[in-house]
């Protein structure tokens, strides 16, 4: 993470210097502000790997000696086959048009969108999905 961490750095850094002379050269307070809250996100960025690089200590990314095999495992679960992220996208593209078109097609889209973000989150905790146990798994 050390890389990650000297990358956000120098943006940062970049930032820090960069507010000022935007500034005194425009006069500009939202632009300003803007690059003030990019300058924060930044740190906040960098903060974060810095220390947790710290914390594990190097991976196999940061040696130059590492190999191949050793980032072998298992990197997580993916769903196979799964509807509600169709349903989701579908729901934001209507919210998004409900902002062009009108409000109230915006009204329509939510109730449809939290369902469909609902029914993503919970996917694999009910019916023949559970992977969790028999805590709620119908038989």
């Amino acid at each position: 993470m050390k890389v990650e961490a000297k990358l956000f750095g120098f943006v940062a850094i970049f930032l820090m210097i960069d507010i000022p002379v935007y500034w005194f050269l425009s006069k500009d307070t939202v632009g300003t502000t803007a690059l003030s809250m990019a300058f924060g996100l930044c740190s906040l960025v960098w903060f974060y790997l810095y220390f947790t690089a710290i914390r594990i200590g190097p991976r196999p990314e940061d040696r130059d000696d590492a190999e191949i095999a050793e980032m072998a495992g298992e990197l997580g679960f993916f769903a196979p086959h799964s509807w509600w992220p169709l349903y989701t996208a579908g729901s934001a593209a209507l919210a998004f048009m409900g902002i062009i078109f009108g409000w109230w097609l915006l009204l329509v889209a939510f109730p449809f969108g939290a369902y469909s973000v609902i029914g993503l989150v919970f996917e694999y905790y009910r019916r023949e999905n559970n992977r969790y146990g028999e805590v709620g798994a119908e038989h």
